[in-house]
C-alpha cells in the first residue's frame, strides 16, 4: 500500500475527494430545480391573487421559474466539468 492511498479504498485523497464532490453535486441538483418552480409558482401565485387574474400568473411563474431551474443547473454541471 502506498502512503498516500486511503486505507482499505485504493484510491488517494484527492480521488475519493473529487467522487464526494461529484455525489453532492448529484443529490444538489433536484433540490435546485425543484426550488426555482416552486419559487416561481409562488410568486406567480400571488401576482394571481393581487391581480385576480388566474391562472395566468401562476402558469407564467412556473414556467420562469423553471426557465431559472434549468439556467441554474446548466451554470452549476459547466462550472463543475472544468
Amino acid at each position: 500500500m502506498a502512503v498516500s492511498e486511503q486505507p482499505g479504498t485504493g484510491k488517494r485523497p484527492t480521488e475519493a475527494a473529487g467522487v464526494l464532490r461529484q455525489v453532492a453535486t448529484a443529490m444538489e441538483l433536484p433540490f435546485v430545480l425543484l426550488g426555482s418552480v416552486l419559487a416561481g409558482g409562488l410568486l406567480g401565485y400571488a401576482v394571481d391573487y393581487g391581480l385576480h387574474t388566474r391562472p395566468f400568473g401562476l402558469l407564467i411563474g412556473g414556467a420562469l421559474g423553471f426557465a431559472a431551474g434549468i439556467r441554474e443547473l446548466l451554470r452549476r454541471l459547466s462550472k463543475d466539468v472544468r
